[in-house]
């Protein structure tokens, strides 16, 4: 999942134009047509936010996640959204299609999911089977990032071919790290999407359990990795397995094996462990596309006219 440019894009639109307007327009000439139109629009978002982030339940403490598997301990720092709202944010929010909604998602405190400079982590399970971390400390790492940057050149040609964005791996920007005792695996990749300037950052954690996996991907921007780095500890400690799920449970005459081990676990296509997916069009479907670019053309023209 990820965040579409568009958002950011708008919210700065939407700061400089308030920050214009409130002493500008005092003695500006009235609006024409098309900036009123763009004001009124400015206004319908700017309602929508609030009614938005209103609705959202945001919870703390002790959180049984839906499957019955895994349980998270939210501290007072962070707070909890429901697979619904998880799912409202994803798509009404942040303009990633429908999909399977995710168990729920994580957020720091004091930020709304609508903030600019706000990331979450989107939690998921995968019923694979039991990972082996025998060969956790024997993977290259820097071979594996070439391999994968590789097959993500092939994926992004099927990405062009069906009209979204190319994406490039270009880095890691935190190499994987196992911890053998809490089973618990990290990594970061610094994606980038088309010729935007600004990098996307893909900060993954996986959990590993008797049966399966939990997914815990952060969402974020290249921007925000300092921030996230101090971060992912607090996160990490938040989920465990519950009794009968956990990885030193694992019983090899009962249970099955994944077909594959940590470096494959890191190694999956990035589109499908990520998916970034989406041409990412979240105002153009609510209220025009224009607008972001109205907005500052609008503010241009208030701060010329009142010069003059």
């Amino acid at each position: 999942m990820t965040r579409t440019p568009w958002f950011g894009a708008f919210l700065c639109a939407f700061a400089m134009l308030s920050t214009l307007s409130s002493p500008l327009l005092a003695d500006a000439p009235q609006p024409t047509a098309e900036e009123s139109q763009i004001m009124d629009e400015q206004a319908k978002f700017e309602a929508w936010v609030a009614q938005f982030d209103a609705s959202l339940d945001r919870q703390t403490g002790t959180i049984a996640l839906p499957n019955g598997v895994a349980t998270l301990d939210v501290p007072d720092g962070y707070y909890y959204l429901s697979p619904q709202d998880s799912q409202r944010v994803l798509v009404e929010a942040w303009g990633n299609p429908e999909g399977e909604p995710p168990l729920g998602m994580l957020f720091p405190a004091g930020k709304s999911p609508l903030d600019a400079d706000s990331w979450g982590v989107t939690i998921d399970y995968s019923e694979d089977g039991y990972v082996s971390d025998e060969d956790a400390h024997e993977i290259d790492y820097a071979e594996l990032l070439q391999d994968m940057q590789s097959s993500t050149r092939d994926e992004s040609k099927e990405r062009v071919r069906l009209g979204y964005e190319a994406i490039e791996l270009v880095d890691w920007a935190a190499p994987p790290y196992y911890d053998g005792v809490e089973h618990k695996l990290h990594w970061a990749q610094e994606l980038k999407f088309g010729d935007m300037e600004d990098h996307t950052l893909n900060y993954n954690i996986r959990v590993l359990g008797r049966k399966g996996f939990l997914r815990m991907n952060f969402i974020a921007n290249m921007s925000q990795l300092n921030e996230i780095n101090r971060n992912v500890d607090s996160v990490l400690a938040m989920a465990q397995f519950n009794d009968g799920y956990r990885y030193e449970q694992f019983d090899p005459e009962y249970d099955k094996y994944a077909a594959y081990g940590i470096g494959g676990l890191v190694a999956g296509k990035v589109l499908a462990k990520t998916g970034l997916l989406a041409g990412l069009l979240i105002f153009g479907k609510k209220f025009g596309v224009f607008i972001i670019a109205g907005l500052l053309g609008l503010g241009a023209k208030l701060f010329k006219r009142n010069k003059a």
